[in-house]
């Protein structure tokens, strides 16, 4: 068989640190670690499926990596993946980040969490785990993510993420959760921008620009310079009209300077017609960008991305949710994984079916599963 080459990824597996006793193991982590990504790549979502696809492939497999002793069992991936630090882990995803896509442009970066729902053990009383995400939402990929024990530490495990990540003239987009005055300093000291959705975390905060917006909405935003915006969609009987309105007027908050580079304030209003029914949603934000109404639709609509585009796809197309693997590190790191899978189909722009079908193909199609490696 032709010897297919390495894939360009592996380098970035190479300075991972080897948690088993040396003398002691009989699989080389590079191999347990590349046979992983390329199963999950190919739709395995458990340590035995993972085992299975390898032992299928293992002819395919030999044409660049060792295999010293073959295709480790299904108890190997999980026992390593369970020890496999994942501090570690996720510099590697990172350095990876860096290498393929270092020529993204900075655009709107959403930042969310997402529980993985079985990632639970009753038995020893471990909470299931909570993944904090970024997502560049015009080229569509994970740019990073760091685990948070509860969904609580959200607000501890974002500066944590941004740290690493180039934000650089980005616009960094985050829910209420991310509404912290040091979450926003940090942001600016990395010199990116900022739209925030306000809810009831920042004591009066939400209720005195809701009330400003009400009181200007009643007055006809008499006095009250102003952008506006409106989008309307529509599919399978549903209509959705959006309605973006922005100011720069911000001096009348009286904290507005424990707000690093508070510029502006936007209003999302939403009305969704289903059928004969109507509902209404309003939304409050604060921001560090002019006041225009299209760039803060842009930016909130951007942020619906990381919902849509990686939490769906998380658990639709790699049934993440349902996934029991708890043991160690194992889920926080086969979480990583699935991250790197999910880049490398999302890059690949020639595919003309969704994330779940470009799986199979990957399992069935050798030459695919090459081109998404990089060779």
């Amino acid at each position: 068989m032709e010897t297919a080459g390495k894939p360009r990824l592996m380098e970035h597996f190479s300075s991972l640190t080897d948690p088993r006793i040396v003398a002691k193991t009989r699989h080389k982590l590079i191999d347990i670690v590349v046979i992983t990504l390329c199963a999950v790549l190919a739709g395995a979502d458990e340590w035995t499926e993972i085992a299975e696809f390898g032992r299928i492939k293992e002819k395919w497999f030999r044409t660049f990596l060792e295999l010293p002793h073959g295709i480790p069992s299904h108890d190997t991936f999980g026992r390593v993946f369970s020890k496999i630090c994942p501090e570690e882990f996720e510099k590697c995803f990172l350095d990876w980040v860096r290498a393929a896509f270092h020529d993204i442009a900075p655009q709107v970066m959403a930042v969310d969490g997402k529980t993985l729902r079985h990632s639970y053990d009753r038995s020893s009383n471990k909470t299931a785990i909570h993944m904090v995400s970024a997502w560049a939402t015009e080229n569509r990929l994970v740019l990073g993510q760091v685990k948070a024990d509860e969904k609580s530490n959200e607000i501890t495990a974002v500066p944590e993420l941004l740290r690493v990540l180039a934000l650089k003239g980005c616009i960094v987009t985050l829910d209420a959760m991310g509404c912290q005055k040091e979450i926003v300093r940090q942001i600016v000291r990395q010199e990116a921008d900022y739209v925030i959705c306000l809810k009831g975390n920042q004591g009066t905060f939400r209720k005195e620009v809701e009330l400003f917006f009400q009181d200007a909405k009643e007055n006809g935003f008499k006095d009250v310079s102003h952008e506006t915006y409106e989008t309307t969609d529509g599919d399978h009987g549903r209509i959705e009209i959006r309605r973006f309105t922005t100011t720069a007027e911000v001096d009348w908050f009286e904290d507005k300077s424990q707000w690093p580079k508070l510029t502006s304030l936007g209003m999302l209003e939403s009305e969704r017609h289903v059928g004969d029914k109507i509902t209404h949603e309003t939304r409050y934000y604060i921001s560090s960008l002019p006041s225009d109404a299209k760039m803060f639709a842009r930016a909130s609509r951007g942020h619906w991305g990381i919902e849509n585009c990686l939490h769906w796809c998380l658990d639709i197309a790699f049934r993440e949710d349902d996934s029991r693997i708890r043991m160690g590190h194992a889920a926080n790191n086969l979480a990583i994984i699935r991250h790197f899978a999910l880049n490398l189909i999302k890059q690949d722009k020639t595919r003309k079916i969704g994330v779940k079908g470009s799986r199979k193909r990957a399992g069935w199609d050798d030459d695919y599963m090459l081109r998404l490696l990089g060779l």
